[in-house]
Protein backbone atom coordinates (compact mmCIF):
# COMPACT_ATOMS: atom_id res chain seq x y z
CA UNK A 1 0.00 0.00 0.00
CA UNK A 2 1.46 3.05 -1.01
CA UNK A 3 0.27 5.98 1.41
CA UNK A 4 -1.19 9.60 0.15
CA UNK A 5 2.14 11.67 -1.44
CA UNK A 6 0.72 14.91 0.34
CA UNK A 7 2.17 15.13 3.44
CA UNK A 8 1.74 17.22 6.06
CA UNK A 9 5.47 17.17 7.14
CA UNK A 10 7.86 18.43 4.23
CA UNK A 11 11.65 18.85 3.99
CA UNK A 12 13.69 21.83 6.03
CA UNK A 13 10.36 21.41 8.51
CA UNK A 14 11.26 21.13 12.20
CA UNK A 15 9.91 18.54 14.49
CA UNK A 16 9.72 16.67 17.31
CA UNK A 17 9.72 13.10 17.68
CA UNK A 18 7.29 12.16 19.71
CA UNK A 19 7.95 7.67 20.40
CA UNK A 20 10.94 5.94 20.57
CA UNK A 21 14.30 6.13 21.63
CA UNK A 22 14.81 9.36 20.39
CA UNK A 23 11.73 10.61 21.91
CA UNK A 24 11.62 14.45 23.19
CA UNK A 25 14.66 15.43 20.53
CA UNK A 26 14.25 18.33 17.89
CA UNK A 27 15.81 18.45 14.67
CA UNK A 28 15.02 19.48 10.68
CA UNK A 29 13.69 17.48 8.16
CA UNK A 30 16.24 16.42 5.63
CA UNK A 31 14.26 14.62 2.91
CA UNK A 32 10.88 12.87 3.59
CA UNK A 33 9.99 9.04 1.72
CA UNK A 34 6.60 9.14 0.72
CA UNK A 35 6.53 5.44 -0.69
CA UNK A 36 7.69 4.48 2.95
CA UNK A 37 5.75 7.11 4.96
CA UNK A 38 9.14 8.27 6.84
CA UNK A 39 11.15 11.10 7.00
CA UNK A 40 15.00 11.91 7.70
CA UNK A 41 15.98 14.70 10.43
CA UNK A 42 19.21 15.69 11.02
CA UNK A 43 21.68 14.25 12.59
CA UNK A 44 18.89 12.39 14.98
CA UNK A 45 18.13 8.39 15.31
CA UNK A 46 22.02 7.36 13.86
CA UNK A 47 22.69 4.29 13.41
CA UNK A 48 25.65 2.43 12.36
CA UNK A 49 26.06 0.62 9.04
CA UNK A 50 28.99 -1.80 7.66
CA UNK A 51 30.22 0.08 4.33
CA UNK A 52 32.24 -1.67 1.52
CA UNK A 53 34.90 0.59 -0.25
CA UNK A 54 33.09 1.67 -3.87
CA UNK A 55 34.22 4.06 -6.43
CA UNK A 56 32.50 7.15 -4.24
CA UNK A 57 33.16 5.87 -1.07
CA UNK A 58 36.93 5.03 -1.10
CA UNK A 59 37.27 3.65 2.47
CA UNK A 60 35.13 1.11 4.12
CA UNK A 61 34.25 0.71 7.73
CA UNK A 62 31.72 1.38 9.93
CA UNK A 63 29.96 4.63 8.88
CA UNK A 64 26.90 6.28 10.88
CA UNK A 65 24.26 7.81 9.38
CA UNK A 66 20.67 9.47 9.32
CA UNK A 67 17.73 6.26 9.59
CA UNK A 68 13.92 6.94 8.66
CA UNK A 69 11.63 7.66 10.97
CA UNK A 70 7.58 7.36 10.17
CA UNK A 71 5.71 10.26 10.02
CA UNK A 72 3.04 9.02 12.63
CA UNK A 73 5.87 9.58 14.72
CA UNK A 74 7.08 13.29 14.36
CA UNK A 75 5.07 16.31 15.16
CA UNK A 76 5.68 19.83 13.87
CA UNK A 77 6.96 22.55 15.58
CA UNK A 78 5.50 25.86 15.17
CA UNK A 79 7.94 28.65 15.07
CA UNK A 80 5.52 31.20 17.16
CA UNK A 81 4.21 28.81 19.70
CA UNK A 82 8.27 26.88 19.93
CA UNK A 83 6.17 24.03 20.72
CA UNK A 84 4.62 20.49 19.07
CA UNK A 85 1.64 21.25 17.56
CA UNK A 86 -0.90 20.22 15.28
CA UNK A 87 -1.37 21.60 11.84
CA UNK A 88 -5.19 22.00 9.63
CA UNK A 89 -4.92 23.51 6.42
CA UNK A 90 -6.89 26.47 4.96
CA UNK A 91 -7.20 28.47 1.55
CA UNK A 92 -6.10 32.02 1.56
CA UNK A 93 -7.98 34.97 0.03
CA UNK A 94 -5.57 34.58 -2.97
CA UNK A 95 -6.52 30.84 -3.33
CA UNK A 96 -3.09 29.27 -1.88
CA UNK A 97 -3.89 26.33 -0.11
CA UNK A 98 -1.46 26.73 3.44
CA UNK A 99 -0.87 25.13 6.68
CA UNK A 100 -1.63 26.46 9.81
CA UNK A 101 -0.64 26.10 13.75
CA UNK A 102 -4.17 25.00 15.30
CA UNK A 103 -2.74 26.80 18.98
CA UNK A 104 -2.24 30.34 17.70
CA UNK A 105 -3.76 30.05 14.03
CA UNK A 106 -0.15 31.35 12.76
CA UNK A 107 0.48 30.62 9.28
CA UNK A 108 3.50 27.84 8.85
CA UNK A 109 4.36 27.89 4.78
CA UNK A 110 6.69 30.44 4.25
Amino acid sequence: MIPNPRYRIRKDDQVMITKGRESGKTGRVVRVLPDRGAVIIEKLNMVKRHQRPTTKQRHGGIIEKESPVSIANVMLICEKCKKQVRMGHKRLEDGKKVRYCKKCGEVIDR
